[in-house]
């Protein structure tokens, strides 16, 4: 009987506890009839940061109102900023079995409209990324939303920005102006997915902020329930310049970049892999400062560039244009490098470049009516500045793999009311791989010096031209000619390295071997492919790490992913009969015996005649 009671007791308790699970997962469940809100504090952040009041670590956002922030940056509010709102997709609960186990969990819910696709394009998200897809929705994930948002701009940040700015204004809410204490707010919203962007700034805004997903609800930062009304605080820069460096792969008659070269979207990123030899185009470009007066004119407005060691400048063609507009469409004039308007100076010892604006120079920046004639703002206030120049891949020095070839610009400004000097740094990073293929007799009685590979590279649709230094080969450039390529011969111990080429598609060709040896039926296929891991702490980019395959297998690159290592081995061929020597005798053997026996035919016929 007591066990009885026992077991009763421990199904009790077992009921209980799943009541118990029931009602823990029941609590955090989205109220569809509920409506949302989301508020928006906007500071200068600039000021408050050259205050002290401010830093970046200052704050972590959680979504919900912090008083402790309104007091401590309640006098560096920014009055008259606009945002506007999109929603864009649906929240959805996501049940599906995978490998035997039922996942769980949010996904966002995109119906396919032309502003949800617009929003999309701009991020660089395809149905392909999708983390499924029914009834004609793409469902994506958080991750995959705000990854895509976070490379979008660190790759363009300008004209992601704009095109996120026309998808939501296309449609989207606009909020009342920011108030004298910087506060906005939008409340009985939709619950969903919604993309925030600054519409208007006052004139003292030179740089937008980010646009940014806003899940409604979305989960508190300790995880414990659903938050409804939401509060946010992003950043403005006022009165400061932006700085942004990118680089691309020069246009050539082999195909690389065959998009407009006047567009700077045009293949322009952070990161780069270029071959040795190659043509890398580099673009700075800045948003001036807000200037209002002759107090605020700028004094100082200068570059240094720093290059790594690995890549050289193409000296005397720097050249600097002003755009009305963030996304360079709109010129004002181009300044050429003998305008004497700026002045270009090289340090070859330490590599480096200072682009800096002369007397002549900052007297069109700070007073120029071309732009703002009828307006309080002066010259090229709050206009964008594009510096351009080209620079080439250099086998000198030239770091291979992940490390990379980085290059530094650090923009020091100033104006003439203060001693002040401010700073502005970017960077971007260009990369370059290497291969060592060992070459192998079967039996290792051959001679490397008779050995020839060319390589192609499939990707760009040339063959590859390099100089043997020492015992490596460094690339040099390329040619469209088949018979222009260089072939590549192993050194004494068997390796042919090929240094300087890119994250490309490659074709090692065998045209050529030691005598009684077998050539390669096919060419071998190389692959050197990068993606992106990590970011750099000094322009927060995305960096790049490689992989490798060799005829569609994954290989092992060595030193910091920098180096495709693969094996050749020729094997002898089949002996065919020779001709002279042992095999003449042996012909000439095989006729002496049959001139004998047809003798000895013939002789016995005629005998046996004669017997009849």
């Amino acid at each position: 009987m007591k066990k009885i009671h026992r077991v009763l007791a421990m199904l009790m308790a077992a009921i209980m506890a799943l009541s118990l699970i029931t009602t823990a997962f029941a609590e955090p469940t989205i109220d569809p009839g509920k409506k949302a809100s989301l508020s928006i504090y906007k500071y200068d952040i600039t000021k408050a940061g050259n205050d002290g009041a401010w830093a970046a670590e200052s704050y972590v956002s959680t979504g919900l109102h912090d008083d402790a922030v309104i007091d401590k940056l309640s006098k560096y509010a920014i009055q008259g900023v606009e945002f506007t709102y999109l929603r864009v997709a649906d929240i959805a609960m996501n049940n599906e079995l995978v490998e035997s186990q039922r996942q769980v969990g949010a996904l966002y819910g995109f119906d396919g409209s032309e502003r949800s696709n617009a929003v999309l394009s701009a991020i660089d998200l395809t149905a392909a990324d999708a983390h499924k897809t029914e009834g004609g929705i793409n469902y994506f994930t958080s991750d995959s939303l705000n990854n895509k948002l976070a490379a979008a701009l660190a790759a363009n940040a300008t004209n992601v920005k704009n095109a996120l700015e026309t998808a939501v204004k296309n449609g989207g809410v606009a909020m009342p102006e920011t108030d004298a204490s910087g506060h906005t707010s939008a409340s009985d919203m939709e619950l969903g997915l919604y993309l925030v962007v600054e519409t208007r700034v006052p004139e003292m805004v030179t740089s937008t902020c980010n646009p940014f997903f806003v899940s409604l609800p979305m989960t508190t930062i300790d995880g414990s329930e659903w938050l409804y009304d939401l509060t946010v605080y992003p950043k403005n820069q006022t009165g400061n310049p932006t700085l942004d460096k990118t680089v691309r792969e020069a246009k050539n008659s082999t195909g690389k970049n065959t998009g407009s070269l006047t567009d700077i979207t045009d293949g322009y990123a952070h990161t780069a892999s270029a071959s040795i030899g190659d043509t890398v185009d580099y673009q700075i470009i800045s948003t001036m400062p807000t200037i209002t007066s002759k107090a605020s004119d700028l004094s100082e407005y200068a570059y240094v560039d720093t290059m790594s060691k690995g890549i050289k400048y193409n000296k005397n063609d720097v050249a600097i244009e002003f755009f009305k507009d963030a996304g360079c469409t709109d010129k004002i004039t181009t300044w050429a490098e003998d305008s004497g308007k700026f002045a270009v100076a090289y340090d070859d010892t330490a590599n480096t470049m200072t682009i800096r604006m002369t007397d002549t120079g900052l007297s069109e920046i700070n007073e120029a009516a071309t732009v703002y004639a009828d307006s309080v703002k002066r010259g090229y206030s709050d206009c964008t500045m594009r510096i351009t120049y080209a620079a080439t891949l250099t086998a000198d020095a030239a770091t291979y793999g992940d490390r990379d070839n980085p290059n530094r610009v650090k923009l020091t400004w100033k104006r003439t009311n203060t001693t002040y000097y401010d700073t502005l740094e970017d960077c971007c990073h260009v990369y370059v791989y290497a291969i060592d293929l060992i070459k192998q007799f079967g039996d290792n009685n051959g001679t490397f010096g008779k050995v020839k590979f060319i390589a192609y590279n499939d990707t760009d649709g040339y063959y590859i031209k390099a100089n043997m230094e020492g015992e490596v080969y460094n690339v040099t450039g390329f040619t469209s000619n088949k018979s222009e390529a260089t072939m590549l011969i192993p050194n004494l111990k068997g390796h042919i390295i090929l240094r300087g080429i890119e994250d490309d598609t490659y074709t090692l060709t065998e045209v050529a071997t030691d005598k009684g040896y077998v050539l390669l039926r096919d060419p071998v296929k190389i692959m050197v492919i990068t993606k992106e891991d990590g970011a750099c702490e000094r322009c927060g980019a995305a960096l790049l790490t490689a992989s490798a395959t060799v005829n569609g297998e994954p290989v092992s690159m060595t030193d910091a992913n920098a180096v495709v290592p693969l094996r050749i081995i020729n094997n002898p061929g089949f002996d065919l009969p020779k001709t002279g020597g042992y095999g003449v005798w042996m012909y000439t053997v095989g006729g002496v015996l049959l001139l004998g026996a047809a003798a000895f035919i013939v002789v016995k016929s005629r005998r046996h005649k004669s017997e009849q």
